[in-house]
């Protein structure tokens, strides 16, 4: 009787104890967004976080959804901390959506910054990193975006958007970037954002509220790093090609000329298997891709019921990926440098021991690497129409 009384006794305070470091919602001060920017002293952090008041129940004042604050100082833990003089409450980052780099800190170097983000243990890592295109990350959160009411869930879903029907743009979490910047055989890249239209109009609550706002945020292109330090940008078709190599195309466009007009197959399947091997004492690569499309729309007169032409079709389709994939190489050998598309982990994986003496000067090494490139493309169906009806409106 006594021992059942002793566990009576004991259970309450067990559960209780498990308050003792509760913090009410309404005491914090949610984070959906981090912008960093370099300044001449240290570093300024904006943090994009949730009106709350404004998202909860069907009642509105007409305030904002989000409110920025920006701090400055030494180092980013202590913006961060600083930033409790302009936020009434506990700065909560359990729900960042986006971290945004100005592209000069980017290009400055983000080793730091990375260092802070990945000590938080309140922090989780399945937010997307991107690079504020010739801006500031502070100009790019500060712009109220349509469609969505919080302008990080913009740029997180655009990104996997973009990502899965487009293809020149990446989704990159900190510990893909971090993985990239410690590997020796592999550099990093990031997406890169901007602001588009008047940016001082960005930051008004009736530039959401416009049918045409005057400012908004787009998603541009891959930026090339070495190390932990941006070096430039690759243009759509480089960052396909990019895209492409590391096998992360789900579906894209691809348009290709035909009798002075056009054709664009939807790639709906793509596959990409990397070979790496050693000849001769030099490294190589082959890099295989196998493309499936469909027809979706059609501009010339070509007749897509003959079979030649189909196969016609198919060896242009084919090249037209290997062009952008062949000139993406190019681009990252000739004029950067950097192997962002992990070949010099492949010649680790096959041939370590080849490996330990490439890896000390793998920055040539890859400057001079022979790539071979191999595409199969294949149109598995015309759509809904066969053949298309401007012949018989043009006779």
């Amino acid at each position: 009787m006594q021992k059942m009384l002793k566990v009576f006794l004991i259970l309450p305070i067990i559960c209780l104890s498990g308050c003792w470091s509760s913090i009410e919602l309404n005491e914090l001060a949610i984070v959906t967004a981090m912008g960093i920017d370099k300044t001449e002293d240290g570093y300024l952090v904006t943090v994009q976080v949730l009106n709350s008041s404004e998202l909860a129940g069907d009642a509105r004042s007409g305030r904002t959804e989000v409110v920025t604050f920006r701090k400055s100082g030494a180092t980013i833990f202590e913006a961060i901390r600083g930033l409790s003089t302009d936020v009434p409450r506990r700065i909560y980052v359990s729900h960042l959506r986006e971290v945004v780099f100005g592209e000069e800190m980017a290009r400055a170097g983000i080793a730091k910054p990375l260092d802070v983000l990945s000590r938080q243990k309140e922090m989780r890592s399945d937010f997307y990193m991107t690079v504020a295109k010739g801006s500031t990350a502070y100009d790019t959160l500060n712009v109220q975006t349509a469609l969505e009411k919080i302008p990080a869930n913009k740029v997180f879903d655009s990104l996997e958007n973009s990502e899965s029907r487009w293809a020149p743009t990446r989704t990159v979490t900190l510990d893909e970037l971090v993985s990239s910047m410690v590997s020796n055989g592999k550099e990093a890249m990031l997406t890169g954002i901007y602001v588009y239209g008047d940016p001082e109009s960005g930051s008004n609550v009736t530039n959401a509220q416009n049918i045409s706002p005057k400012s908004g945020l787009r998603l541009d292109y891959l930026g090339v790093f070495k190390k932990d330090k941006l070096v430039g940008w690759l243009n759509k078709n480089d960052s396909k090609g990019v895209t492409y190599i590391t096998d992360h195309v789900k579906s894209t466009a691809v348009t290709i000329p035909c009798e002075g007009e056009q054709i664009t197959i939807n790639t709906n399947r793509s596959k990409t298997k990397i070979k790496g091997e050693m000849e001769k004492g030099k490294p190589k690569i082959d890099i295989n891709v196998t493309s499936e499309g469909s027809i979706g729309e059609v501009e010339c007169k070509m007749d897509l019921t003959k079979p030649e032409k189909i196969k016609e079709l198919n060896e242009r389709y084919g090249k037209n990926i290997k062009g952008k994939i062949e000139g993406s190489i190019k681009t990252l050998q000739e004029k950067y440098q950097s192997d962002i598309f992990g070949f010099g982990e492949e010649i680790h994986r096959i041939d370590p021991k080849a490996w330990k003496r490439l890896e000390k000067n793998w920055e040539q090494e890859f400057a001079n690497l022979e790539v071979n490139v191999t595409v199969k493309a294949k149109i598995r169906n015309l759509g809904t129409i066969s053949e298309s009806f401007q012949k018989d409106i043009e006779e």
